[in-house]
């Protein structure tokens, strides 16, 4: 599981301008998490509300909906969940929209395609 910070662009699906967070790169998450407050800021709102099973046991019942995800310099629509104020997470889910895999010993985004050289 990759876990380390990178800083992306967040914005409503068909909104013009991205807002830049630091978000943790968590490919043990299957969706990407924002805070409510901020997606409500940017004009979005929950599609439908859906319970989600946390590691630890606990359940919690989150919006979820769309957001326009922009890494890189390019920018896709993602599902995206409606979380409390302190979760800046992306997930698997759109790692693998971007086509992207976590590089976690250089705390960074590759290409799904890239491949190490051998030793």
């Amino acid at each position: 599981m990759g876990i380390f910070a990178v800083t992306i662009g967040l914005g409503h699906p068909r909104g013009d301008d991205l807002v830049p967070v630091s978000a943790t790169v968590d490919t043990g998450a299957a969706h990407s998490m924002m805070p409510e407050s901020l997606l409500l800021q940017l004009s979005m709102t929950p599609l439908e509300r859906i319970s989600y099973a946390f590691a630890d046991g606990r359940m919690a019942e989150y919006g979820y909906g769309m957001a326009r995800f922009g890494i890189d310099g390019r920018e896709w629509s993602c599902p995206v969940i409606f979380g409390p104020d302190d979760e800046y997470l992306l997930g698997a889910t759109t790692l693998e929209i971007f086509n992207l895999t976590a590089d976690p010993a250089g705390q960074r985004l590759l290409p799904a395609t890239y491949r190490a050289r051998p030793i």
